[in-house]
């Protein structure tokens, strides 16, 4: 796991390393924001809890989703109790950082985007 103190080191397209390419790829996923959104709203949140608050994402996918996170250092995973397991995940420093990222990306979504039905995306 990624310490959330450090820099990390990520592949690059091209012969150029571009910053740019390198957060999309942290932020990759149609998941990924969306996860790390509901943790800035809602603060730490048991699995559960979280997948209810991300409408539409299945159990595997979003174990998988925060175990990314997680790796990136992202996500902080603290287990709460053995008997039952419970664990609880909260943003770390480098995950509360992204917060003016998804703010615009939000911010954005409302200005150029509207609801649509499932068979209206390109």
């Amino acid at each position: 796991m990624a310490s959330s103190d450090t820099q990390l080191e990520v592949w690059c397209a091209g012969e150029d390393w571009c910053p740019v390419t390198s957060t999309s790829t942290v932020l990759s996923g149609k998941w990924n924001p969306v996860v790390v959104h509901r943790l800035l709203n809602h603060g730490g949140c048991g699995f559960n809890e979280l997948k209810e608050a991300v409408d539409g994402i299945s159990s595997k996918v979003l174990s998988d989703t925060l175990e990314t996170l997680e790796g990136y250092g992202i996500v902080d995973r603290e287990i709460v109790s053995e008997k039952p397991f419970r664990v609880r995940y909260s943003l770390t420093e480098r995950g509360r950082s992204l917060e003016p990222v998804i703010q615009e990306m939000e911010t954005w979504g409302k200005q150029h985007l509207t609801e649509g039905t499932r068979d209206s995306h390109p």
